[in-house]
């Protein structure tokens, strides 16, 4: 006869081992992966932008599906960098490359690379996608090269600028009369004058980088935002940096159908592709100006205070 004891420590063992053969089932069934989600009946799939061929050097192995983020983003993100709605960050991609230290396209490899070494060096997540919260980072270091924005930002509006120097009627777009600080008017001789030499498309047409804004005087300013009624949007501010003498509207091209200072995105979009804006964002610096991101056109001298 078989013991009790001996069934008893049978029958548990077999029960051990269908607890066991069970878990295992459950354990399988919950780490299968879950189908794909269908898109609903008639529903339209968003569509994938197709990335072009990266150049060479501008291939980075594993920022592919960075690259494919960034290339659909770069013309359909809806954001507000500036507090107006835009769609797309690609009127900023120049801004963008040289904050990064890369020429690469946005939507290249190499580009989501370099953005995710910039991404770590500032702790933050280093995907190599661009999104709102990255690019204030970028817009933050922009801003703060610009005097006017340090003083604003501690309630200063500066005086208006003690000493001013007429420009050359060639030097004013369409020779118009504009006047800046003598140590900015010279400033932006030098640039111009290196501009022209190492850019012979810019040399090539006469209008590019004339002043059609200096100095305008508050009294100026403020005549002019009431006729215009735009007093305190995006293109007129309470305290304008041109009664400084130290900023200057600079033609770098238009769209068709728009003035050299129209803020609608598309002229925007088209002046961050010419040749003049990119070489200003790439060697401005060498000769003490700043650009405010969301004007193509505004550039400020910081060789002096306001």
């Amino acid at each position: 006869m078989v013991k009790v004891s001996n069934a008893l420590k049978f029958l548990g063992a077999v029960a051990a081992s269908v607890a066991l053969l069970l878990l295992l089932v459950l354990r399988v069934t919950s780490c299968a992966h879950a189908p794909r989600q269908q898109p609903a009946p008639g529903a339209t799939p968003p569509e994938v932008v197709e990335r072009r061929p990266d150049p060479p050097g501008c291939v980075s192995a594993g920022w592919t599906a960075a690259a494919q983020a960034n290339a659909q983003n770069l013309k359909r993100q809806a954001w507000a960098p500036f507090g107006r709605t835009e769609v797309g960050w690609e009127t900023y991609a120049p801004l963008l490359q040289r904050e990064v230290g890369t020429a690469c396209p946005p939507d290249s490899e190499g580009f989501a690379a370099a953005f995710a070494a910039w991404q770590d060096e500032h702790n933050l997540s280093p995907d190599g996608v661009v999104d709102e919260t990255d690019f204030q980072f970028v817009k933050t270091a922009i801003q703060t090269r610009r005097d006017m924005v340090k003083l604003s930002a501690q309630g200063i509006c500066p005086e208006t600028a003690d000493e001013i120097a007429a420009a050359r009627t060639d030097e004013g777009y369409m020779g118009k009369q504009v006047h800046l600080r003598p140590g900015a008017l010279q400033a932006y001789r030098r640039m111009v004058a290196a501009a022209r030499a190492e850019d012979p498309e810019i040399a090539a047409d006469p209008r590019n980088l004339t002043i059609f804004s200096g100095y305008r005087s508050p009294s100026a300013d403020a005549a002019r935002c009431a006729q215009e009624g735009n007093c305190d949007g995006v293109r007129r501010a309470r305290c304008s940096p041109h009664r400084t003498g130290l900023a200057m509207d600079l033609y770098v091209g238009q769209a068709p159908g728009y003035p050299p200072d129209s803020s609608a995105d598309p002229n925007r979009l088209f002046m961050s592709k010419t040749p003049t804006y990119r070489w200003l964002v790439a060697n401005a610096g060498r000769f003490g100006f700043v650009n405010y991101p969301f004007e193509p056109w505004h550039w400020e001298w910081t060789g002096e205070q306001p």
